[in-house]
C-alpha cells in the first residue's frame, strides 16, 4: 500500500473532483489539493492529465485521471470500503455511477440552454432519469440502504445543482421521486458531501452559469 499523501489537482466546481473529496473525506484519509483554473490550463497539468481534465490524483510519482478511477483506487487501498464486498452488488454500483455521469450530462444540457425547446427537452430527460432512480431506490437513506456507498459520492455532486437552480428554474424535479427527493436530502445533509465543495461555490457556480448565456442563467443574473 502507497503510503504517500496524495495531491488532488482540482476545480472547484468540477462535480468528478468533489467525488474523489468525499471519498477521501469518508475515508478520513490527508490529502493535498491543489486547484487550478481550466480556462487556462498550466503545462505541468497537461502533463499529468492526457485528457486535460480534473481531478487528477498524483500519488508519488505516479499520476492516476478520471474521478471513477480514482475512488476505485481509494477503496482498493484505504478503509473503509465504499464499495460492496458482492462482486454483482459491486458491478450493479459500478453501473449506477456511469448513469450518474451521464445525469451530470444532461444537467449541462440543461442548465447551458439557450432556447425553450432544448430547456424543456434538457428538463424532460432529466426528470425521466430521476424517475428511473426512484425505481431503484429502498428504503435509504442512502443508495444501498444504510451503508454510504461511491454511488452516493457520484449522485451527491449532482444533487447539489439544484441548491442554486431550484429557485429560478420554475420546476420541481422531485415532486413525483419521493425517494431519490429523500436521498438527495440525506446526501446534503452528510459532512462529507457538505465539505466536498468551497464555501463560495453556490456564488461561483451562479456567476459561471450566468456568463452561459442561457435560460437558466439569465433568470438567475435577474434575480
Amino acid at each position: 500500500m502507497n503510503t504517500q499523501t496524495p495531491v488532488l489537482v482540482s476545480h472547484k466546481l468540477c462535480p468528478y473532483v468533489q467525488r474523489a473529496v468525499i471519498a477521501l473525506k469518508e475515508k478520513q484519509a490527508p490529502y493535498e489539493r491543489i486547484d487550478i483554473d481550466l480556462a487556462a490550463k498550466p503545462a505541468w497539468f497537461l502533463a499529468l492529465s492526457p485528457l486535460g481534465k480534473t481531478p487528477v490524483l498524483r500519488v508519488g510519482s505516479e499520476a492516476i485521471f478520471e474521478s471513477a478511477v480514482i475512488c476505485e483506487y481509494l477503496d482498493d487501498t484505504m478503509a473503509p470500503m465504499l464499495h460492496p464486498s458482492d462482486a454483482l452488488q459491486r458491478a450493479k454500483h459500478r453501473a449506477w455511477i456511469e448513469f450518474a455521469s451521464a445525469t451530470l450530462n444532461t444537467i449541462w444540457s440543461f442548465y447551458t440552454a439557450k432556447d425553450v425547446l432544448t430547456y424543456q427537452s434538457s428538463a424532460s430527460a432529466l426528470a425521466e432519469r430521476f424517475r428511473q432512480i426512484e425505481n431503484v431506490l429502498d428504503d435509504g437513506p442512502y443508495f444501498a440502504g444504510a451503508a454510504f456507498s461511491l454511488v452516493d459520492a457520484a449522485f451527491g455532486p449532482a444533487f447539489r445543482y439544484f441548491d442554486v437552480f431550484d429557485r429560478v428554474s420554475g420546476i420541481d424535479f422531485f415532486t413525483a421521486t419521493p425517494k431519490v427527493r429523500a436521498w438527495r436530502q440525506a446526501l446534503a445533509a452528510r459532512p462529507s458531501v457538505r465539505e466536498a465543495v468551497s464555501d463560495d461555490y453556490p456564488v461561483l457556480l451562479r456567476d459561471f452559469v450566468i456568463r452561459q448565456g442561457s435560460i437558466i442563467g439569465e433568470r438567475l443574473q435577474a434575480e
